[in-house]
């Protein structure tokens, strides 16, 4: 016979993008029984970018899961399988000898639950208009039924057929059969409660996810009525930020063999960042600049930003006008925002600025980018930020977030360093490190004062920028950060 399209799907691990071959099923969301929805998160899955929730292709029942938390899945092994309708009955085998012909079917305007059958084959129409049986077999002596559908009324049940004595004869059926009416069996479905629909973005609604905000109890304040990024984080509430760096990675308790050692598996984020930083430093020549810079009137521009009404909201840091002095100091230095092609043996320049922020979380260190910032005005670069820092605190920045970035920041201060020699992502011209900020006594006006003091690491590709623009680019930085409101006006 001819088989249907089978209701159970098999949801194999989808490519995730960036060239990733396989991922680590960290956490099942779901289990073998449970009900889920169309789009709801089933699986939490590390890849060498980035731990990723991966939503279900289908609404319905979990009838198997194929790889337990901790196995490494290569993309397109099957991963779950889901019954798209559970509410049905089991899904039949091949249709038994003896079924009724198609023709007697039609007769009685029943389809056959499976589609028709061949002709010749068990249970079809035989050549003279008789039905292929098994010898020593009649025809099926039940009714037929159609399998009840979805929201809707099934179809009366079918008069019954007397079987022939004679395999060789077709079944005698009335021209006009009597169609006995009972009363329509109506099956029920637990239909689950659908939620008030709301505008918003995909990014928007996963920031709503990870800080635990109901999207139908806010009211949006963007286009059209859409929530933006600024309604979740002011329903979530302002928590007191540290420095926009992330939080540093919890230390688990170390467990040692007999041996007295422990053996960490390299993989996922680690491995790849490993193979990244060999890469860089044996491919492009590093030269590291340090410069020392008086931030005590960046401190106090930040204490009179935070008086703003505009700003009460918002999350503001040292490494926010950090982030505003390396935007305006590429706008003057171009070519710092490059990367080397050696494939075409250029250097391509990019007009665009995908801002990296160095943060470290429990998988390891990941540097998420904000794309284009260098259009974004300094409120839109403060949320980005926050929203960057928030999402790499969950462990969930999405592999997107992290590739394609042109210039990066690193925030060693917010350990309490005072500086080092970054390494440069692959395909990066610099890389910036901002050291810890600390009164230190300092030679202001020609006395000693104590003053809020950081020292700055620029590390470059001596291939793009030589000393002199990478000295020049490290020096516009600084001044900014001396006096912020003297040097944007003398920029502008």
């Amino acid at each position: 016979m001819v088989s249907g399209v089978s209701r159970i799907k098999t949801f194999p691990l989808p490519d995730l993008g960036e060239g990733l071959t396989e991922g680590e099923i960290l956490k099942w969301l779901v289990s073998v029984g449970d009900t889920v929805t169309l789009n709801q998160p089933i699986v939490e899955v590390e890849t060498a970018k980035a731990a990723v929730e991966i939503p279900a292709k289908w609404a319905g029942k979990v009838t198997e899961i194929y790889a337990d938390e901790g196995a490494t899945v290569e993309v397109g092994s099957p991963i779950i399988a889901i019954d798209t309708d559970p509410s049905a009955p089991p899904e039949e085998p091949a249709q038994p000898a003896g079924a009724p012909s198609a023709a007697a079917l039609a007769a009685v305007d029943v389809a056959p639950p499976e589609g028709p059958v061949e002709p010749g084959l068990i249970g079809g129409p035989a050549p003279g208009g008789r039905t292929a049986v098994l010898v020593g077999y009649g025809p099926k002596t039940a009714a037929a039924k159609r399998r009840p559908r979805k929201g809707g009324t099934p179809a009366a049940s079918a008069p019954q057929v007397d079987a022939a004595p004679d395999v060789d004869a077709a079944p005698q059926v009335d021209a006009a059969p009597q169609v006995v009416e009972e009363p329509p069996v109506i099956v029920e479905e637990p239909v689950p409660a659908t939620p008030e629909r709301v505008l918003a973005k995909p990014p928007v609604r996963k920031l709503a996810r990870d800080l635990g905000v109901d999207l139908t109890t806010l009211t949006g304040t963007g286009p059209s009525g859409s929530i933006i990024r600024e309604d979740v984080e002011s329903a979530a509430g302002a928590r007191p930020a540290a420095e926009e760096a992330a939080a540093p990675a919890a230390v688990a308790a170390a467990v040692f063999g007999p041996d007295r050692e422990q053996r960490i598996p390299v993989k996922g984020i680690r491995k790849l960042t490993a193979e990244n930083m060999v890469a860089s430093a044996f491919t492009a020549p590093h030269v590291t600049e340090f410069l020392a810079v008086d931030m005590t009137r960046t401190m106090r521009v930040l204490d009179r930003l935070r008086e703003q009404a505009d700003w009460r909201d918002a999350r503001v840091s040292p490494l926010l006008l950090m982030a505003k002095a390396c935007l305006l100091a590429i706008r003057r230095h171009p070519l710092v925002n490059s990367t080397w092609s050696a494939e075409t043996n250029e250097i391509v320049v990019k007009e665009y600025v995908n801002l990296g922020i160095a943060a470290a979380t429990e998988r390891g260190l990941i540097v998420p980018n904000i794309k284009d910032a260098g259009r974004l005005s300094l409120r839109q670069l403060a949320d980005a930020m926050t929203g960057l820092v928030t999402t790499a605190r969950s462990g969930k920045t999405p592999p997107a977030d992290m590739s394609g970035g042109t210039f990066t920041i690193t925030n060693v201060g917010v350990f309490g360093v005072d500086s080092g020699t970054p390494i440069l992502p692959p395909g990066e011209a610099a890389i910036l490190a901002f050291g810890a900020v600390r009164e230190t006594p300092w030679v202001h006006k020609g006395k000693i004062k104590i003053r809020h003091v950081s020292t700055l690491a620029l590390s470059f590709d001596h291939r793009i920028i030589d000393g002199e623009l990478g000295s020049k680019f490290l020096r516009d930085i600084g001044a900014f950060l001396t006096d912020p409101e003297a040097t944007l006006l003398a920029w502008s």
